[in-house]
C-alpha cells in the first residue's frame, strides 16, 4: 500500500521527501540523496515497462496506472512515492485507488509565492507563470536542457484542482503548509511522525529528530547538492506550447 506525498511543483516536496527519508531509512536521521533511490517517483518507465513501451503515449500510460500499482503493492507492505500528479480520472482510468493507497501527505504552498518560484524554475516571466497554475498543465523530464528519453508525462491539472482532487479522494489525509515547515520544522516533523505512525511502526528519539532536522535544512541540502552528491539531476519542463494546446483540448471534460 503506498503512502504518496504529493505537491503540486515547486510547494516543497523534495524537502518533505528528505525527511521522511531520514526518517523512516536511517536509525541517526542524518539524510544523504541516496535516500532518495527509497521513496521514488511515480509514474516512472522502471514500473510500466512491463506493460507497454510506448512511454510518450500519455493514453497509453494511463490504462496502466492500477495495473502497475497492483504490482508495486504484492508485497502488502508500506511504501512511500512522490508525485506531482493529479488524483484523477481520464476516460474510465483512475490515477490510483482505495486498493493500492494507504495513505497521503500533501504539501501545499501559498500561490502567491508560488508564482515566482515557478517562473524561475520553467523560466516564465510572472505573468505567465500566473497562467501556469491556472491552466490544465503537463510536465515531464529534462535533462541537460534535452528531453530524457522515454520521460512519462505528468499531468497537473489546475493549482486549485491538484489539491481538491488529492483531498477529496483520501480520507488519510495530512496537510503540510510549506510556510509552517519554514516557521516550525520541528512541530511539522512531529505531525509527520504521528500520521505516518497510523500506518508504520516509526523509530525516533529526541536526537534523531533532531539530526532530521539540522540534515534536510535548505542550507545543508543546498551544500550537498553543490558537492556533487546529488544525483537525481533530470529538471521537470513544460510541454511546447503545441503540444500542450493539442493535450489540453483532449482533456477539456474529462476529468471527473
Amino acid at each position: 500500500m503506498i503512502i504518496w506525498l504529493t505537491s503540486y511543483p515547486k510547494s516543497g516536496n523534495t524537502w518533505v521527501r528528505s525527511i521522511v527519508a531520514a526518517l523512516m531509512y536511517t536509525d541517526d536521521g542524518v539524510f544523504n540523496f541516496d535516500l532518495f533511490k527509497r521513496i521514488r517517483q511515480f509514474p516512472n518507465i522502471k514500473y510500466f515497462k512491463t506493460f507497454t513501451n510506448d512511454f510518450g503515449n500519455f493514453h497509453e500510460i494511463k490504462k496502466h496506472w492500477l495495473t502497475v500499482q497492483d504490482l508495486i503493492n504484492l508485497d502488502n507492505e508500506p511504501k512511500f512515492f512522490k508525485t506531482h500528479h493529479i488524483n484523477c480520472k481520464l476516460d474510465q482510468y483512475n490515477f490510483t485507488n482505495k486498493e493500492n493507497t494507504l495513505a497521503t501527505i500533501y504539501i501545499v504552498r501559498d500561490p502567491r509565492n508560488l508564482v515566482s518560484s515557478i517562473s524561475n524554475h520553467y523560466s516564465l516571466s510572472l505573468e505567465n507563470s500566473k497562467k501556469f497554475l491556472f491552466t490544465r498543465m503537463f510536465i515531464e523530464n529534462k535533462k541537460k536542457g534535452e528531453l530524457v528519453k522515454d520521460s512519462i508525462k505528468t499531468f497537473l491539472g489546475t493549482w486549485d484542482e491538484h489539491y481538491k482532487f488529492w483531498k477529496n479522494n483520501n480520507k488519510d489525509f495530512l496537510l503540510i503548509k510549506y510556510e509552517d515547515l519554514i516557521k516550525n520544522s520541528r512541530f511539522e516533523l512531529e505531525r509527520i511522525i504521528n500520521f505516518i505512525k497510523k500506518y508504520i511502526n516509526v523509530q525516533s528519539n529526541e536526537d534523531k529528530n533532531e539530526n532530521i532536522i539540522k540534515t534536510t535544512n535548505f542550507k545543508h541540502l543546498q551544500n550537498l547538492e553543490e558537492k556533487g552528491y546529488f544525483n537525481e539531476n533530470a529538471h521537470e519542463t513544460v510541454n511546447n506550447k503545441k503540444k500542450f494546446l493539442i493535450w489540453d483540448q483532449k482533456m477539456t471534460g474529462k476529468i471527473h
